[in-house]
């Protein structure tokens, strides 16, 4: 006689997620990511402000390049006035609407005061459209200003100040300071920070990089140098007890 063993059903302890369980573990998601979300922001808004240095960076290197190698204009050269023993403060920041219609050339517009001391405004084309426009985020525009105690002429030699601003900040309602301003509040302006929220524009835009740097043409000579060191009064005497030549 044949004896047929019966099936032993299998049981399952597990029946599947309650909807709890689903519950819990989305909030726990959810905290997550609002814990981790402020430091990946904070990561790429880093990331994007540092790329806006070095774009500006290279603008005002390829600037320097161009005067140096006299593939384009100096900029305007401040003299010292006349019985002066002191240099003169740097220009301002450029104000005003912004128009640049070529790509590495200087801008129509902002213009330079008609007083001293005067400035030049130069566009670094950084994307395909020709020129530079205030609502391109790569754009960059080079404020150069020279000075030379002695003379105007950029064949003497000058220094060279050199300000770079983002396109985009020539917009309605924003200011450009200089690192040499104040802000509103009385504060010195200070460069822009690593981290900034939005579109990194402020009311008060200082610039993304500020420097000076030395130019020599060919025509410069030994004594245009010790003329730029003297310091005369009135009379004509060197009160610069540095420069002996």
């Amino acid at each position: 006689m044949i004896h047929h063993k019966k099936k032993q059903e299998l049981t399952s302890n597990d029946s599947g997620f309650t909807i709890i369980e689903s519950l819990m573990a989305i909030v726990v998601v959810a905290i997550l990511m609002v814990a981790i979300a402020p430091a990946i922001v904070l990561s790429v808004a880093t990331r994007v402000q540092a790329k806006r240095v070095e774009l500006a960076t290279d603008a005002a290197s390829s600037y320097i390049d161009a005067v140096r190698s006299a593939t384009i204009l100096p900029p305007a050269i401040t003299k010292r006035a006349a019985g002066a023993t002191t240099d003169p403060e740097p220009p301002d920041a450029p104000s005003g609407t912004l128009t640049c219609t070529k790509s590495s050339d200087y801008c129509s517009s902002p213009t330079s005061p008609t007083t001293p001391p005067n400035y030049s405004v130069y566009c670094v084309n950084g994307d395909t459209q020709e020129g530079c426009q205030n609502n391109s985020l790569r754009d960059m525009i080079v404020q150069a200003f020279g000075y030379n105690s002695a003379s105007s002429n950029a064949e003497n030699g000058y220094k060279l100040g050199v300000r770079v601003y983002r396109a985009d900040a020539f917009k309605t309602g924003i200011t450009l300071k200089a690192l040499k301003d104040k802000d509103s509040q009385g504060k010195d302006i200070k460069k822009q920070s690593a981290f900034t929220g939005g579109t990194g524009l402020f009311k008060e835009q200082p610039p993304l990089v500020e420097f000076t740097t030395e130019i020599i043409s060919k025509g410069t000579s030994f004594s245009d140098l010790c003329g730029r060191l003297e310091q005369k009064d009135s009379l004509g005497s060197n009160t610069n007890p540095q420069s002996k030549c």
